[in-house]
């Protein structure tokens, strides 16, 4: 990790230790999914830390088929439903202090976030 540090130039020491934070992001509306990311990056940019992301990860695509008939008589017609997930990554590497800093915007409405710290 001293290498990444080097290049986002923070001098590393006992007490700001460079950490890998990744935030993955889900959400069945892409538009809501796509704004708290630009708002998470544009917020790491004005800290000036380094960025990787967002990585678009395969949209999961969730399908029910079933029947129109409730009781089973009548022509044979079946509806299909679908629901897609939507998945984003965004890599920071900075100390750890400063991600509360960076996650205080305002996340939209069913957009999850799920922080993770690797050293």
């Amino acid at each position: 990790m001293s290498q990444v540090a080097k290049k986002a130039g923070y001098q590393e020491t006992a007490e700001t230790q460079i950490h890998r934070i990744r935030i993955t992001l889900t959400s069945r509306n892409v538009k809501n999914l796509e704004k708290v990311c630009s708002n998470l990056i544009l917020g790491a940019k004005d800290k000036q830390l380094k960025v990787k992301g967002p990585v678009r990860m395969p949209t999961k695509r969730l399908s029910i088929t079933t029947r129109m008939a409730p009781n089973g008589e009548g022509t044979n017609t079946w509806d299909r439903f679908e629901m897609k997930i939507h998945k984003r990554l965004i890599d920071l590497f900075s100390p750890s202090d400063i991600v509360k800093q960076i996650t205080s915007i305002p996340i939209e409405i069913g957009v999850e976030v799920e922080v993770t710290i690797a050293n």
